[in-house]
């Protein structure tokens, strides 16, 4: 089923969440442990993240640089085969444009529908952190908005390959990533929304936010979203804060705010575990006042980690 159509056909709140795939080396129970606690809340969808491979060079004998992975996450094609396998839900793979070209777009695209995957979320991605700003592949996509125009080519039966015959549509449903506090890149708000309606226009169906933790900047960005003439389903990202340090991180990591009044009870934490209780508090008063404003789904950053997202579900649905 459709994100799209669970939005559509909800009578409430939705839940879902979002995960990371586990580390190379690591076993899949570990990413069904971080999903089955969550499974009595009946998740609509679960997002699973796609990781660019990060290289170091190191030197071999005869002063030769060999170029080393040493990040590599499984394929999150595979990964969303595996939960909607085991537990009949659907999972929303990101694509994104960096490291791939238009053609293995494609291909990672025509795997995810032989598979009958079709959700996707479409992102730019970050850049590698040897290069200071993104850079895309050769033939590559630069920017979300143009993933997104071709992943409606393919549901319109439009290849790369122009010659192909009697090809099949795809259908997928499409969505892509909001920033309520504006992307790092973007130079205001403003130029932002702009962005962010190329990407609407360009054929997603719904938008799902950047984590905040201060509901006004997840209205306010609505607000401003419908006056630029944006129309789809807005999701509001959620993540509780579980330790003192994520305070402080968090805020760098993803270019986001943490509020005077959640910073100073943090602080004030002796340990992580008071940090803990103090996260989950705001984040069930975050959640029951965005579910009172009529927000059309919570979506969790789990990190991998269920716990905190537990207690909150369990407050709140």
């Amino acid at each position: 089923m459709k994100v799209i159509d669970h939005l559509r056909d909800a009578k409430s709140t939705l839940f879902s969440i979002e995960i990371l795939p586990p580390l190379k080396g690591k076993s899949i129970d570990s990413l069904f442990n971080g999903i089955e606690p969550l499974l009595e809340f009946n998740p609509s969808f679960v997002d699973v993240t796609y990781h660019r491979e990060e290289y170091v060079y190191k030197k071999r004998p005869g002063g030769f640089l060999e170029k080393v992975s040493i990040k590599k996450r499984p394929g999150t094609v595979g990964i969303c085969a595996a939960i909607m396998n085991k537990y009949g839900i659907d999972a929303v793979p990101h694509i994104i444009c960096g490291g791939f070209t238009k053609e293995e777009t494609e291909n990672a695209l025509i795997d995810l529908n032989f598979l009958g995957i079709d959700n996707v979320l479409a992102l730019q991605g970050d850049s590698i952190k040897t290069e200071p700003n993104f850079v895309p592949e050769p033939d590559g996509h630069s920017y979300a908005n143009e993933l997104v125009e071709q992943i409606v080519n393919l549901n319109k039966g439009t290849y790369l390959d122009e010659d192909l015959k009697n090809v099949k549509e795809t259908d997928f449903c499409i969505g892509v990533a909001g920033y309520p506090e504006k992307h790092i890149k973007a130079p205001n708000r403003k130029t932002d929304l702009k962005y962010l309606k190329k990407k609407v226009d360009a054929g997603a169906e719904y938008i799902v936010t950047q984590m905040f933790f201060d509901n006004k900047v997840y209205f306010r960005f609505v607000e401003d979203c419908r006056a630029a003439g944006i129309d789809v389903p807005i999701i509001p990202g959620i993540k509780p804060l579980t330790t003192k340090s994520q305070a402080s991180i968090l805020p760098s990591l993803f270019h986001i705010d943490v509020p005077e009044d959640l910073f100073d009870e943090v602080d004030k934490c002796k340990d992580n575990d008071a940090a803990y209780e103090v996260g989950v508090e705001w984040c069930i008063a975050q959640t029951k006042e965005l579910i009172e404003a009529g927000a059309p789904c919570l979506h969790f950053y789990t990190m991998g980690k269920s716990d905190a997202t537990k207690k909150v579900a369990e407050a709140v649905f």
